[in-house]
């Protein structure tokens, strides 16, 4: 019994631990857009399982951004050397320009090295059919579609 309490204790160690990564590097990426900082978190074999192309094409990608896009974490989940998180991507300067996405990262060695994702447009309190934000309390600050 001792064995599996600090096996359970290492799994939680490990994925608290995994959360801060990829918390940190999504902040240092999306939102400080520190590209040096943000290189130490993702494996130079980084795979993005959304498109072509690794890091490099992920960095080229936020440094095409406008300045006001932003990315807001609201939950996140660990299991071992899997990450989930539930965030908002907004400010792309598009009609529809909050997106609410599940981002799943695998972590290897301490650093990012797979990457899937699901996106769907943020729903607006004009658009909605359950009168429900989909992100946090609040709906986003869109204008009601033409």
């Amino acid at each position: 019994m001792a064995a599996l309490d600090r096996q359970a204790t290492r799994d939680r160690r490990l994925g608290q631990s995994n959360e801060a990564l990829v918390l940190e590097a999504f902040e240092t990426l999306f939102n400080r857009r520190d590209f040096g900082t943000a290189e130490r978190c993702f494996s130079p074999t980084y795979i993005q399982h959304t498109g072509a192309g690794g890091v490099e094409r992920l960095f080229d990608l936020v440094r095409t951004l406008p300045a006001t896009f932003q990315y807001e974490p609201r939950l996140i989940v660990a299991e071992g050397d899997f990450v989930m998180l539930h965030g908002r991507y907004s400010g792309y300067g598009l009609p529809d320009d909050s997106w609410i996405a599940v981002d799943i990262l695998r972590v290897e060695a301490g650093i990012l090295a797979v990457h899937w994702d699901v996106f769907q447009v943020e729903a607006t309190l004009q658009t909605t059919k359950s009168g429900l934000p989909m992100f946090g309390d609040g709906f986003p600050n869109l204008a009601a579609p033409a």
